[in-house]
């Protein structure tokens, strides 16, 4: 059974069977970058084509993976390269034993961004899901555990991906799923390839 590209995080509980193969001990979790040390695993799925809206106002391309996210809910932000911000909308565990995090990428500098960069180093992954935020990874400092993005029965994570080059003024809805810590965990780390680390506390 395969997940298709647009399926929504509640409809993909069947991939969390594959969290014991995605949970990895952190070699270097008290470090700065989240322990970088190891490229984390990705995958995509299908985005939708761009809107935009209000003539020459930013362009929105809504990839995420539900329709309810308040983007006026800023939980925790992250800077990139080249002027890309990364805003968390929502962190939440859902009774099927994963994390959904959700939130927007933007672009505020002067030139395109590539998504290619945030897919990761993994090669299995990249293959099967380059442009896409496949590439992040939770880190469960206290219990010393990497979580990486899950994927379905064919590799394909479950994140947005098959992204274009983020245009200037341009913000991108994402998502990205994860085999949930314990439940006694509450905070975790995000790290997302050219990001800085970030904080999240779970919600659920």
């Amino acid at each position: 059974m395969s997940i298709r590209r647009t399926a929504r995080p509640r409809r993909v509980v069947a991939a969390v069977s594959l969290t014991a193969a995605l949970v990895l001990a952190v070699t270097a979790c008290g470090s700065d970058d989240g322990g970088k040390t190891k490229d984390p695993v990705s995958s995509s799925s299908s985005s939708t084509p761009n809107k935009s809206s209000d003539g020459d106002k930013d362009t929105k391309e809504d990839t995420s993976a539900e329709d309810n996210v308040d983007t006026n809910v800023k939980l925790a932000e992250a800077r990139g390269e080249d002027g890309m911000l990364l805003v968390i909308n929502q962190v939440k565990r859902d009774s099927g034993g994963f994390v959904t995090v959700q939130g927007e990428l933007k672009n505020q500098g002067d030139v395109a961004a590539n998504p290619a960069h945030w897919s990761g180093n993994e090669t299995e992954i990249v293959n099967k899901n380059l442009n896409s935020v496949g590439g992040a990874t939770l880190v469960d400092k206290a219990g010393k555990k990497r979580y990486y993005i899950l994927r379905d029965t064919e590799g394909r994570c479950l994140c947005t991906g098959g992204m274009t080059a983020v245009q200037p003024g341009s913000t991108l809805s994402v998502f990205m799923q994860f085999p949930a810590p314990p439940s006694t965990t509450t905070e975790v780390d995000l790290n997302l390839p050219t990001f800085a680390t970030t904080s999240l506390k779970i919600s659920g």
